[in-house]
């Protein structure tokens, strides 16, 4: 979702209000929710970088954050006050991002600000989110989740398709990161298990400078995973822009 000062946070709404809609039994995003980009080493010492306030963005990731989350809150207080109790409790889960990330090695490197600035400034916890740190897989339902996965010769990224990734990882997985959509299954003889892999690694409605006209072409949306049952799923592809169609100001 890559929340960042200066920009609309309406995105964000629209697939809160989608989310109540639907009424998921678990909600996780794939990481990178704050885009923090005072604290981007690709810029530092650059012109682009003057100006940002690591605050600033700290503040930007929290108010979308409560973008997403408001249509729920209202939806529990509705509850509320109709039952007397809160019916809809979805599980939230969050893999943090290499842009979250940022935080923890600038303050490896600036160690005075031990204490001071960590990823809890974010408050995904106070949010109600299991935080999982980055790039440590969790296992919900037979599928792995990660913002990404690691080359374990390396430590970069795994490259490849989602079909190439599939075999290497040898689970279903579904990631984040890549500004892309990008699915493979796979059927297994021997144990009937049907696999999936997925990678879809942008949600958000604003255009990024570094990636150029037709880089920011991308697919942008969320994926509702249907039946889930050990790592086998039926998807619904959600776009971005039919989430705008719906719940965005006419």
């Amino acid at each position: 979702t890559q929340c960042k000062p200066n920009i609309s946070l309406d995105y964000l709404r629209w697939v809160g209000k989608y989310i109540v809609r639907k009424k998921p039994d678990v909600i996780i995003h794939a990481g990178d929710h704050a885009d923090l980009p005072s604290l981007s080493s690709y810029d530092k010492g650059k012109k682009s970088a003057e100006g940002r306030r690591v605050q600033e963005d700290i503040n930007a990731a929290i108010e979308g954050m409560e973008a997403l989350l408001e249509p729920l809150y209202e939806l529990q207080q509705a509850e509320l006050e109709e039952f007397g109790e809160v019916k809809y409790k979805p599980r939230l889960i969050i893999t943090l991002g290499n842009h979250e990330n940022r935080i923890n090695r600038y303050v490896e490197s600036t160690p005075e600000l031990h204490g001071f600035l960590s990823v809890d400034n974010l408050k995904y916890k106070e949010f109600g989110f299991e935080v999982i740190p980055f790039l440590t897989p969790i296992n919900v339902g037979g599928i792995y989740y990660s913002h990404y996965f690691e080359n374990t010769m390396t430590g970069k990224p795994l490259a490849g398709t989602a079909a190439n990734m599939l075999k290497t990882i040898g689970n279903s997985f579904t990631m984040g990161h890549r500004q892309c959509l990008d699915v493979s299954t796979r059927y297994l003889q021997a144990s009937g298990e049907q696999q999936f892999g997925l990678i879809a690694g942008a949600c958000y409605d604003h255009e990024e400078d570094y990636k150029g006209v037709m880089g920011n072409h991308h697919w942008r949306g969320v994926v509702v995973k249907h039946n889930v049952k050990d790592g086998s799923y039926s998807p619904l592809f959600v776009s971005l822009d039919w989430l705008k169609e719906q719940y965005g100001e006419h």
